[in-house]
Formats: structure tokens, sequence, C-alpha cells
């Protein structure tokens, strides 16, 4: 394989906690069950009230922040929550939203919790109350975060609603979330046992991430909390408590809430950075148009998505991190996308091990996610999936017409072909052309030229990496890829395929000696020279997605998602430090 195994450490996972032994965030709570309650073994109090946990989401937090009323004649409403728990609170919601939602309305859903729950007692906590909604139970449950820290993304797409599940603490996660809340529900454990959950400096910060007439409801009523509450800008007052508390505060934010108007928007290019964003806009309302013409370096037979290995940037870490977990979550989502789950990666070069170690104990993966056995890694969340099947599911139809041009005129962004004639007009451009995003928006890409080999014979492993890569297709094998730096052609070439048979023999010769007669198929990906993608805005109404190098299957849908939201106004779901890694 990658030479005889130099490393003896056992197969290992992510730990949890840091070298100090104290708790990390992400790490799962520490529970327990009293007289059918679930209870904080760490914070010595109740996830829900004992007088009923359902009847007190909707007296404190729905009714405390006037819902659904607040929602009526509203596109777009956000909601963001201190201490999601159980997701109680969150479930409520959603049936008040399925309920009574707009016409065409979307639901923002910011949450926030350092010690998440398990599943299973998640699970045993919605059965014990009554009227939970089986069908968002079921559907939250099915992608309840399994122990990586960091964003957890959970689309709701039958009613238009999305959920920002952030394992965090409290602070940096609402200092870095990019949204303005209309409502906020502070549901943290009791200030006397939870203290930093309800300091004034974090509910400032929840004042400043607070929409013009936005509110916030909680059933504390402690002092500290309501002064904090009213010097931050809120207008406090105590309303009668439900249960056995005799009060609980409603808060109010001076001004009147507005939606921004929708945008139009056109996009160009239809590969997987295209798909995405097509998908991602009309998750929001808006049916963008698509315009593409020539080769793009989503055509192949099959695509790896696998996560990127840890690096020295703990942001860069996180975002690529968040960027895998979402991608695979919505392609498993999609009927026949998933060629196969799973893949193995050979540690062959110097740096690899020392930065498969820091991957496993990043706590940014769930723990069985990852397995490191000596000198191979085992990645049992990655994909092979089927590109065709994806953009097929996702783009609309596309206009086949080359953009060679874009302006600015009369605050709108014109789209010229090759002969000069204005194709489109839109609020918005989106430019997602891969290597030829460079010649229609100020971004500096570097052409790097891959070609796959393909070969009719049925695979015989699992899916494996180690530089090169061989996985299956749907009619046989594909084996990869080359990597030439500052070549733009896509010409395939006989001797690029004979590079990837012998990347192929060197780790299985028996395989190899297998293939028959190949084929190739040639194209250009574009990457950046910082190393990271770019995912913003360009120029007024110029915006790029691009620069995703050979990971566009796991980068794209989510920064898709963080781009249109900034397009359209709404709350983005990557914290603000990650996303000030995606400039051009």
């Amino acid at each position: 394989m990658c030479g005889a195994p130099t490393d003896s450490d056992p197969a290992i996972g992510p730990a949890l906690g840091p070298d100090t032994g104290e708790p990390a965030t992400g790490t799962t709570a520490e529970t327990g069950w009293q007289d059918g309650h679930l209870v904080s073994r760490r914070f010595h109090d109740v996830y829900f009230s004992r007088a009923g946990g359902l009847d007190e989401t909707r007296a404190v937090f729905l009714a405390g922040c006037g819902l659904p009323d607040a929602w009526t004649g509203r596109r777009h409403f956000t909601v963001a929550e201190l201490g999601f728990g159980t997701g109680l609170n969150m479930l409520a919601l959603l049936d008040l939203w399925g309920r009574y939602r707009p016409a065409g309305g979307h639901l923002h859903l910011f949450s926030i919790e350092a010690f998440p729950l398990s599943a299973a007692d998640a699970a045993a906590a919605h059965q014990a109350i009554d009227g939970v909604n089986p069908a968002y139970s079921a559907h939250l449950l099915a992608h309840w975060p399994r122990g990586a820290r960091g964003l957890h993304r959970i689309a709701f797409p039958a009613i238009g609603a999305t959920l920002d599940l952030m394992i965090a603490d409290a602070a940096p996660a609402v200092a870095g979330w990019q949204g303005k809340a209309d409502a906020w529900f502070l549901d943290g454990f009791a200030p006397a046992k939870n203290p930093a959950m309800w300091s004034a400096a974090l509910l400032a910060d929840v004042a400043r991430k607070t929409a013009p007439g936005g509110r916030a409801a909680t059933y504390s009523v402690a002092g500290h909390v309501r002064r904090a509450l009213g010097a931050a800008g809120f207008a406090v007052e105590r309303r009668p408590g439900f249960g056995g508390k005799r009060q609980r505060l409603e808060a109010r934010m001076p001004g009147t809430a507005t939606d921004p108007p929708l945008p139009t928007v056109a996009i160009i290019g239809a590969g997987i950075a295209g798909a995405s964003l097509a998908r991602a806009f009309s998750a929001l309302g808006i049916e963008a148009r698509v315009f593409a013409c020539g080769p793009m370096a989503s055509a192949n037979p099959a695509a790896l998505v696998t996560p990127r290995l840890a690096a020295a940037s703990a942001d860069a870490a996180a975002l690529h991190a968040a960027c895998f977990r979402h991608a695979v979550q919505l392609y498993q989502g999609l009927p026949r996308a998933v060629i196969a789950t799973g893949v193995e990666r050979l540690l062959c070069r110097d740096d690899d091990l020392p930065r498969a170690r820091a991957t496993c104990r990043s706590g940014l993966f769930n723990p069985d996610a990852l397995l490191l056995d000596q000198r191979t890694l085992h990645l049992f969340d990655a994909l092979v999936v089927d590109p065709a099947v994806i953009r097929a599911s996702w783009l609309p139809d596309v206009t086949p017409r080359a953009i060679a041009r874009l302006t600015r005129e009369r605050r709108q962004t014109l789209l010229h072909d090759a002969a000069g004639e204005v194709v489109a007009s839109v609020d918005a451009v989106v430019v997602a052309a891969g290597i030829a995003s460079t010649a229609l928006a100020d971004v500096r890409l570097r052409p790097v030229r891959g070609q796959v080999t393909l070969a009719a014979i049925a695979p015989e492993r699992p899916p494996t990496s180690w530089g090169a890569y061989v996985a299956p297709t749907r009619h046989g094998l594909i084996i990869g890829a080359t990597h030439d730096r500052d070549d733009n052609s896509w010409e395939v070439r006989t001797t690029d395929n004979d590079r990837n048979v012998a990347a192929l023999s060197s780790q299985f010769p028996d395989l190899a000696a297998r293939l028959g007669p190949v084929q190739g198929v040639a194209g250009v990906r574009a990457g950046t020279f910082h190393n990271q993608p770019v995912a913003g805005r360009i120029a007024r109404g110029i915006h790029a997605l691009t620069g995703l190098g050979g990971h566009g299957f796991a980068l794209a849908p989510l920064l898709a998602e963080q781009l249109a939201a900034s397009i359209v106004g709404v709350a983005a779901p990557l914290p603000s430090a990650q996303g000030r890694l995606l400039g051009s």
C-alpha cells in the first residue's frame, strides 16, 4: 500500500474534550430522568417544565413573541434561540408555522447548544411530551447532531423552514451569527445555574442581532436579566408566568419589521456550483435564470464527497467540515444520487498522518464518522455521487447561451453575449462558471487540469483515495485524477490515462491488471491562490461562487446557500469568521 506502517497508535476517533480534561463544547450532555422528567446533571435543572413542556413553550415563547400574528404578510421571518435542549421550542414553532405559514413564506431558525443531548435522550423526551408533531420530531431526530461541533443545517422543505443549529458556546455563536432575529427565545438553564447564558454582554449581543420591531421572550424575571435587556435597548415588561412561575418577561425592540424586495437573479454556469445556487435561490422564493454553454468540470460520471483533512486554520477546518456535513445530508435525500457510502483514505504523504490525527481529534466530525487505523483513515460518511442526477434534480431549464461580458446600467446588471447583445437584465448575477469566471468577474483563479480514466469493470473494493483515487460509477470504475496546475486544456490525453493506471497499479496492482480498455474524461478545475473558495460579492450587482478546486461537490451546496442568503438579505448560515475566508 503506502509502505510499511510507521505508526503504532491504536485506532482512534475524535476526542470530545481538550487535554485539560475540562468538558468541551459539543460534549454530549450529562442527563438523567427524575419522575419522568429529563434533567441536566451538569446544570442541575430540568429541560422542560414539570407542568407541561409544550404548554410552557406555547405560553412563554410563542405567545410571548406574538406568534403567529407577528409573521403575517412576511416572506421571511427569523427566530433565534439560546438553549436548544430537546428541540421542543423549535418543534412547536415549526408546527405553528406549518399551520399558519404566509403564502410563499420562509422561516429561518437559529439555535445554540453547547452540550447537545444524545439522539436517544431527545427521542425519549419527545415521546414524554404530549402534542409533539411526530413528523417534525422524526425529521429532526433523523438529522440530530451526533457529537460534531459547529453548524448543523437542517431543512424542512415541505413547509419552507430551515434550522441552523450551532453546537458552540453561546457568546461566540451569537457574536458570529450573520442574521437579525424577529423573535428571540431566551431559554437557557436558570440564571443561577448557568449564569454565562444570561450575562449582560451576551444579552447586549442579542439586542444587536435583533431586527427592528423584534421581540424576545423568557421564563426568567431575574433582576439582572430585566436590567440587561432594558440597557440593551429592549422595552421590557413582566407578564403572568406559566405553571409555578408567577411572572415571565416579554421584550420588544423599537421599530417596524420589513422584508427587503426580492431581487431578480441570473446564474452563469450549470455545474455543481450553478445547480447548488439554483436550488438555494429557489428555496428562498426566487427562480433564477441559468445560462451555460460549453464544457464543465462537473461532468464526470462519479464524484467523491470527502472532508478536507485539518489545516492550520481552525475557522477553515470548521468551514470545510460544515460544508461536507451539509452536502452529505442533501445528497442522501436525493433518489439515486448516491452510488456508494464510505471512503478509505490511505495516508501516504509525510503530512497525511498528523493531519488525519488532528482531524479525528478536532471535534468537528461525529465520533462514528471517522476511524484512524494506522495509516488508513476510514471516512464512514463520505460518499460517491452521480453528478448528472444532482444537476438534473436541482437545475431549472438552462439557457444554452455563452455570456461574454457583464455591465451595469441603472442599478441593473446586464448580461451580454459574444455579439454584444443584452440577453438578460437582473438585480444580481452570480458567476459560477469555473475557470471561465475569471473572464467575467474580477476573480484571481488558477486553472488545474484533471483527467480521469474510466473502465467498464465491476468494483472489487471500497472507494479509496491516496492522492489519486478509485471509485465505482454506475457502469464500472473511475480512476483519477491528474492534477496539473496552470494547464487549461480540455483535450483527453492517452499519456494521462497511463498516469492514472500507473497510480492505481502502485496501490492495487491486481485491480490495475484487470482494467482492460479504458477511456478518459478531461476537465479544468478552478483553484484559488489562497486555497479557499470564493463565495461573495465581487462588485455591485456581481457575485461569484467559484474556486472550489477538487472539492466542488462537498463545498458548493452550503456555500451557495450562504451566497443566496446574503443576496436576498436574510440570515446567512456560516459564522462571520468563516464567511470572511470566502473573499476573492
